[in-house]
């Protein structure tokens, strides 16, 4: 799991959400495992290996473009180890691809994301913040690769 989603993350979820949530498939590319992302901004620094510490500011979005988690939100980006299963596996594949200073918007299918099991509300239990088999967006900026 990325991080438990934060009660102005929850309240963002009833903000303005993005209209068009669906690829562009004449602009985004796609991994052999189906990650599909568009480079919005390519970085200059360095690129990840697995292993290397990264920060990374995201808003991640359920397909009707809710928002479910944002580190933006929280004020500091997420700081993780890449390739390391720390975060959700589309998340481990296309942080390598990514150089420092990169922004990208991502698709991520739900075998790589939370999958059948989803994400409890961690206030309610009858209620889910990512529902299981959820395809995921996520907008990515990789601040720093070390």
């Amino acid at each position: 799991m990325l991080l438990s989603l934060s009660s102005t993350a929850r309240a963002q979820t009833t903000a303005a959400r993005p209209a068009v949530l669906a690829p562009d498939t004449a602009l985004s590319q796609r991994t052999a495992s189906g990650v599909r992302y568009t480079v919005r901004q390519r970085g200059t620094g360095p690129t990840a290996q697995v292993g290397d510490r990264m920060l990374v500011h995201y808003t991640g979005f359920l397909p009707d473009g809710h928002i479910f988690d944002s580190s933006v939100s929280q004020g500091r980006p997420l700081r993780l180890r890449v390739g390391k299963g720390e975060v959700i596996p589309g998340w481990d594949e296309i942080l390598l691809l990514l150089p420092a200073g990169s922004r990208a918007r991502v698709w991520i299918p739900a075998a790589l994301a939370y999958g059948p099991t989803g994400v409890l509300n961690p206030d309610d239990d009858s209620k889910y913040n990512v529902p299981p088999n959820t395809d995921l967006v996520f907008e990515l900026e990789v601040v720093k690769v070390h």
